[in-house]
């Protein structure tokens, strides 16, 4: 049977004050998000935000031609849906279901009117928010900069950080959408990975098997992020 998760489950909610708790967690609703789900397109309105607690959703930037690549991932570190309290009504992005589980949503009008009443809440979505810019930052860098292999291995070190255990239930077509490169490059890639006995990859599961060679192997971007994660993710200590 399925145990469903808490709020608490998610490192924002739970670092809510308790008063501020008990206001919002009954407006909370709780979904189950599926592999490939799409929790919403370029350009549309965003009716909800939504909490991950054990699923991961990637950002991705969408071309005129179909092609996309992933901007930033977020799990149970924080929110989906930014630009409902920074101003805008909409984002040029598309958010993926990237690893199934679950998350809270609430709407998007009621969470703004939580950051625009209550200093508590502000102060965490907009650390929240430098820490995603940070990471979108670097995702930038590091696809200009890097190769298929340092990517890859920075990918499944954000990925492996926002859910429980060390299994990525992915197609190497997925990877490849979300890195914005070709699958023969990913293919290759976790070939590489697979012979330094870092990752066993088959049938769409990737089992990390020893994440200091992965970290080894990673270029400087995934610790700038997290860094830059941690940092501010210490949330409860200074609101």
């Amino acid at each position: 049977m399925t145990v469903c998760p808490v709020p608490e489950q998610n490192h924002l909610l739970a670092a809510l004050p308790s008063n501020v708790q008990k206001r919002m967690f009954p407006r909370l609703e709780i979904v189950e998000l599926n592999l490939g789900d799409v929790i919403y397109e370029s350009g549309q309105a965003l009716k909800f935000v939504y909490f991950p607690t054990d699923c991961i959703i990637s950002l991705l930037y969408v071309m005129l031609d179909g092609a996309s690549a992933e901007i930033s991932v977020v799990g149970c570190e924080g929110i989906v849906g930014v630009t409902v309290f920074m101003g805008g009504e909409s984002t040029p992005s598309r958010a993926v279901v990237q690893s199934k589980g679950f998350a809270y949503r609430m709407s998007s009008v009621e969470l703004r009117d939580e950051f625009n009443a209550h200093a508590d809440v502000r102060v965490l979505l907009l650390r929240f928010t430098q820490a995603l810019i940070t990471q979108m930052s670097q995702t930038a860098v590091c696809n200009r900069h890097h190769s298929i292999d340092q990517q890859l291995c920075r990918w499944l070190l954000l990925s492996l950080d926002r859910i429980p255990g060390n299994h990525l239930k992915m197609t190497q077509e997925l990877i490849a959408n979300m890195l914005g490169v070709r699958r023969e490059g990913v293919t290759e890639a976790a070939g590489k990975l697979q012979k330094r006995g870092a990752i066993q990859y088959h049938r769409g599961e990737i089992i990390v098997i020893n994440r200091p060679v992965l970290e080894a192997l990673c270029c400087e971007c995934y610790a700038v992020v997290k860094r830059e994660t941690d940092r501010l993710s210490s949330y409860g200590n200074n609101v």
